[in-house]
């Protein structure tokens, strides 16, 4: 027993090391971090809002292309994991590339921020487009069982490699010594193929979890 505790207590210590730097990280970019989950936010709002003021023709395609997606579930639409995991990793390692790149150039912090409003968009949009059709119960039924999930490694990551971008701008801005910005970039780069390997887990998580979540729960659609 003494050999198995006395192995356990570096796993601890590493553990506690990662939740260290995590908790640094935020508070010495605590500022970067509120403003990017405001244009989150906005971003969710507009979503929601543009749901409740379109007008019947497009709340009627909607509707039309929920159900339409729900009764194929429901008549043994099969889902094709290897191919659902292949777009959303593809789609991942893109995005992860456009917040790395753009977030490494001076003029780009607008368009991450902008890249950051617009998933806030499609996520309100989405969750208020469920609601809308399916009603709160189900609507928020369909939303935990196959959104949910991956959102909850997403979306802190999107914010992130946002953090990380304005921080590189900042850097370059009060300090424009060559040697000094390949240290930054270098750290940048680092830290975006961190988030990158969290988004990869993030489309395991939503090809073979959400999935399989939505495919229990279509029954009480």
């Amino acid at each position: 027993m003494k050999g198995k505790i006395f192995k356990m207590r570096p796993k601890l210590k590493k553990t506690s090391r990662v939740t260290k730097i995590i908790i640094n990280h935020i508070k010495d970019n605590l500022k970067s971090y509120i403003v990017v989950s405001l244009i989150l936010l906005i971003g969710i709002i507009l979503g929601v809002f543009f749901v409740n003021n379109m007008n019947t023709a497009q709340a009627e395609e909607l509707k039309s292309y929920i159900n339409d997606f729900i009764n194929a579930l429901k008549q043994g639409y099969t889902i094709n994991n290897m191919e659902l995991l292949k777009k959303s990793m593809g789609n991942n390692l893109l995005f992860t590339f456009l917040m790395w790149f753009i977030g490494s150039t001076v003029v780009g912090i607008p368009i991450v921020l902008g890249i950051v409003a617009f998933r806030g968009f499609c996520l309100g949009y989405t969750i208020s487009a469920v609601i809308a059709i399916l009603g709160s119960e189900k609507g928020l039924l369909f939303f935990i069982s196959s959104i949910l999930l991956q959102n909850l490694i997403f979306i802190p990551c999107m914010l992130a490699l946002s953090v990380s971008g304005i921080k590189l701008y900042k850097s370059i801005m009060k300090d424009k010594r060559k040697e000094n910005i390949k240290i930054e970039i270098f750290r940048h780069t680092a830290f975006s193929l961190l988030m990158l390997a969290l988004l990869l887990l993030s489309s395991l998580i939503e090809t073979y979890v959400s999935t399989n979540l939505l495919l229990l729960c279509i029954q009480w659609f």
